[in-house]
C-alpha cells in the first residue's frame, strides 16, 4: 500500500512542499494530494496590487503541478482528527493520511476590535483584494481612505493605494512609531516616501471601533473613513486550534526544528500555520520569506524519514525586509540573521524592481520547487527518525 501524503493548503508553503516531496519521493511508493479552497495559486505578497486594480498572471495548480503526480482537491478543509489522522472536507468527503503537511496559512486578525470584519476591507486574501479594489473604483474624489496596521502588509496597501488613486485621501494609523523596526536610513527614506505621496500618518494610536465612515482611536477620536482597510495583522487558520495539536496562544503549530509537530509526529507543519525558531531561538515571522523555506525544510525532513536518509543541516536566518512603495519606490531593509535591522536600507527605484524581482521569484520558487536535479527516492522497509536540526531562510 502507498504511503499517503496530504498537504492542506496551496499557498507559496504548501505548494512548494507538494511539489518538493512530489520530485523527490518515487510515484510507485507513494500518494501525495495538495488540497485547497481556489483551483488557483494566489500571489498573495502582491494582493495590495490587485486591490488597485494591476492584473496578475493567472497560475492555475493544475498547470503547476503537471506531470509532478500530484492529485489536487479543490475542497475547503473543515476538520482534521489528528488521532483518525483523517481530514474532513466542506464536500463531506474524508482523506486519509499517513503524512500530513499543513499549511492553511492565516487571516486577518481583529484583535477583539468591534466592526472589523463587518465594515473593513482587506488584503490577506483575493476575494479579498478584489472587494476592496470594486470599492475604491466608486469612491468619489476626496473621500477618505484609512489603513489600520503600520506593518509590511499596510504600508504596501497605503502607499500603492495612494500612488495609484491621487484623487483620495489616505490616512495610515500605526500603534508604536512609524517604521520603528526600520534603521534609521529606512525610517527616513518611509516617511519621505508616505509624505511624498500625500499620505496622513496617524502614529501612537489604536483604533478601538471601526464604523461604516469612521474608525474610532484609543481617545475616542472618531477619524474619518469612507473606506478602511485591516492591516493590523494576521492570525493562524482556526482548525489546528480546533485539534489536539500543541498549538500556541495564536493558534499556531509548535513545530522542531524539522517542522514537525511536536506533539503529533505524522504531523508537519509550514509557513504562517507554524511555529518555529531561527538560529538564536527567535521566533520565524509570518511570511513568505519563512514559507518557502519551511516548506523545503518539512519536505525533506519527510524524504529523510521516510527513505532513512540524512535530515537537512541548514540553520535558519534572513537577509533583508523588501518592502514595495509603489510601482516607482521601494525599500530593501538589510537585516540579521534573527530579523533585527542593519543599517543598510537602500531605497528608490531600484529597489522597487529588486522587490519585483523578489516577488516573481517566489512565484517561481513554487513552480520549481527543487531547483536542481533531485533523485526520486524509494522508501525504506523501516523508516528511522534522525535527530532533529534547524532550517534556513533564504
Amino acid at each position: 500500500m502507498k504511503h499517503r501524503i496530504v498537504i492542506l493548503g496551496a499557498g507559496y508553503a504548501g505548494a512548494s512542499a507538494a511539489g518538493r516531496l512530489a520530485r523527490r519521493l518515487h510515484g510507485d511508493d507513494v500518494e501525495i494530494t495538495l488540497v485547497n479552497a481556489e483551483p488557483d495559486f494566489v500571489e498573495r505578497i502582491r494582493m495590495h496590487q490587485v486591490a488597485t486594480g494591476q492584473h496578475l498572471r493567472d497560475r492555475p495548480l493544475r498547470d503547476l503541478l503537471a506531470g509532478s503526480g500530484v492529485a489536487l482537491r479543490v475542497a475547503r478543509v473543515t476538520s482534521v482528527d489528528v488521532e483518525s489522522k483523517t481530514v474532513l472536507l466542506d464536500d463531506r468527503h474524508e482523506l486519509r493520511y499517513d503524512t500530513l503537511v499543513y499549511a492553511l496559512g492565516s487571516a486577518r486578525d481583529d484583535h477583539g476590535v468591534l466592526g472589523v470584519f463587518e465594515h473593513a476591507h482587506e488584503v490577506a486574501s483575493r476575494p479579498g483584494a478584489l472587494r476592496l479594489r470594486e470599492r475604491l473604483r466608486a469612491l468619489p474624489p476626496g473621500a477618505c481612505v484609512v489603513v489600520v496596521g503600520g506593518g509590511l502588509t499596510g504600508i504596501e496597501s497605503a502607499s500603492e493605494i495612494a500612488e495609484s488613486f491621487e484623487q483620495l485621501d489616505v490616512a495610515i494609523v500605526t500603534t508604536g512609531a512609524f517604521g520603528d523596526w526600520l534603521s534609521p536610513a529606512g525610517q527616513h527614506h518611509l516617511r519621505g516616501t508616505f509624505a511624498r505621496l500625500g499620505v496622513t500618518v496617524l502614529e501612537h494610536t489604536s483604533v478601538t471601533r471601526v464604523d461604516a465612515t469612521s474608525v474610532t482611536t484609543d481617545d475616542g477620536t472618531p477619524v474619518p473613513a469612507d473606506v478602511t482597510v485591516w492591516a493590523a495583522g494576521f492570525a493562524a487558520h482556526p482548525i489546528a486550534a480546533a485539534s489536539a495539536l500543541k498549538v500556541t496562544d495564536r493558534g499556531q503549530i509548535v513545530v522542531d526544528g524539522t517542522m514537525r509537530s511536536v506533539s503529533h509526529p505524522d504531523v508537519y507543519a509550514v509557513g504562517d500555520a507554524a511555529f518555529a525558531h531561527g538560529p538564536v531561538g527567535n521566533p520565524l515571522r509570518m511570511s513568505c520569506a519563512s514559507g518557502i523555506p519551511m516548506a523545503w525544510q518539512a519536505a525533506d525532513s519527510v524524504v529523510a524519514r521516510l527513505t532513512g536518509g540524512r535530515l537537512p543541516r541548514t540553520p535558519m536566518g534572513y537577509v533583508h525586509q523588501c518592502i514595495s512603495l509603489g510601482r516607482r519606490d521601494g525599500l530593501i531593509q538589510l537585516v540579521t540573521a534573527d530579523d533585527h535591522a542593519r543599517s543598510v536600507a537602500p531605497g528608490g527605484r531600484a529597489a522597487a524592481r529588486y522587490k519585483e524581482l523578489v516577488c516573481a521569484g517566489a512565484a517561481w520558487l513554487v513552480a520549481h520547487p527543487v531547483p536542481y536535479p533531485a533523485r526520486r527516492r524509494r522508501l525504506a522497509t523501516t523508516t528511522a527518525a534522525p535527530a532533529g536540526t534547524t532550517a534556513a531562510v533564504r
